[in-house]
């Protein structure tokens, strides 16, 4: 498993955004950066800035990922064919842990890494440990029975904060969900606009 190298109240206070769109996001209360000079009035950021915040914003979003994780991730999207944006998009929704999370079979991204690294999900009827496994159109993911009851997963399923996207056809009471389709951006819930267009940019210029 990755280490996750900041706490995800951190990458809020860093963004100056509640990017999951979480009642208990210290961005409620304080919109400035964390630390002591988080006060600071921030200067009008340059292009490569707000490249650079847009890609860190993307990338804190779906559990704060290596940047070797995500750049790989771009160099695919870039050789399909099709926009890069929207290819980016569709490839890390269609991370394992993206859709237990989008499922709300677990409160955040973060406790879907560890959920699915502990063994708790199967695939097509087969145990997959891999946040990273990538779903096909079709799959059918479903939590392992001896979970089905865990406190942390009954008490997501409750969550009013967010709702099971239209690609994906949750069953909270066989605790399965299925992948219908590949999202676009437009399709993507973010609690926050995402900028894919200024991440791509990014990788285009350095």
């Amino acid at each position: 498993m990755t280490k996750r190298t900041a706490a995800k109240y951190k990458i809020d206070r860093r963004m100056g955004e509640n990017i999951w769109g979480r009642p208990k996001s210290p961005v409620n209360r304080r919109e400035y950066g964390p630390g002591q000079h988080g006060q600071r009035r921030k200067g009008k950021l340059s292009d490569f800035g707000l490249q650079l915040r847009a890609k860190q914003k993307l990338k804190g979003y779906y559990g704060d990922l290596t940047e070797k994780q995500f750049k790989r991730i771009y160099i695919e999207a870039a050789r399909v064919k099709g926009d890069t944006g929207e290819n980016l998009i569709g490839l890390l929704e269609r991370r394992l842990d993206a859709v237990v999370y989008r499922a709300k079979f677990v409160p955040t991204v973060f406790a879907a890494r560890q959920f699915v690294n502990h063994g708790h999900v199967r695939v097509n009827g087969k145990k997959v440990n891999i946040p990273s496994y990538r779903v096909k159109e079709g799959d059918v993911i479903e939590v392992r029975d001896r979970s089905k009851q865990n406190v942390a997963v009954l008490e997501a399923v409750q969550l009013a904060e967010r709702d099971v996207p239209e690609y994906i056809e949750a069953d909270h009471s066989k605790m399965t969900a299925t992948f219908i389709r590949t999202p676009g951006l437009g399709d993507v819930p973010y609690p926050v606009m995402m900028e894919p267009n200024l991440v791509i940019e990014y990788y285009a210029q350095n």
